[in-house]
C-alpha cells in the first residue's frame, strides 16, 4: 500500500495494492491479520493511450522511488469493511521517516 500511495503523491500515476489490504483480512476472533501468499502492485497503462514518454515517465518515477524506498513510511488500517475492504478502507500514515 505504501507504494502505490507513494508513486501517487510523488508522480500522480495511479496503481492498485494486491496484497495484504485487497487479499488479506482481520480474524475477528483474535484480531491478528491473515496474510496472503502474494504482495502486488497492478500498474494499468492502456497501450493505445500512451505514449511511450508517458511510459518512460512511469519508469523513471518507479526508479525514484526505489532509490528512495528508505524514505517511504507505512500505512494503518483505520477502518474496513466486512467484506471487500479495500474499496472503503480508510488509512492513515505511521512511521514517515525524517
Amino acid at each position: 500500500m505504501a507504494l502505490t500511495a507513494e508513486l501517487y503523491i510523488k508522480s500522480g500515476v495511479r496503481a492498485v495494492e494486491l496484497g495484504t489490504l485487497a487479499f488479506g483480512h482481520t480474524d475477528p476472533e483474535t484480531g491478528k491479520v491473515r496474510y496472503p501468499k502474494l504482495e502486488t502492485v497492478r500498474l494499468a497503462l492502456p497501450r493505445r493511450v500512451y505514449t511511450q514518454t508517458h511510459i518512460d515517465y512511469v519508469v523513471e518515477s518507479l526508479i525514484d522511488l526505489y532509490q528512495n524506498r528508505e524514505g517511504i513510511g507505512g500505512y494503518r488500517l483505520t477502518y474496513e469493511a466486512p467484506y471487500m475492504r479495500h474499496f472503503t478502507a480508510h488509512l492513515e500514515p505511521i512511521d514517515q521517516p525524517a
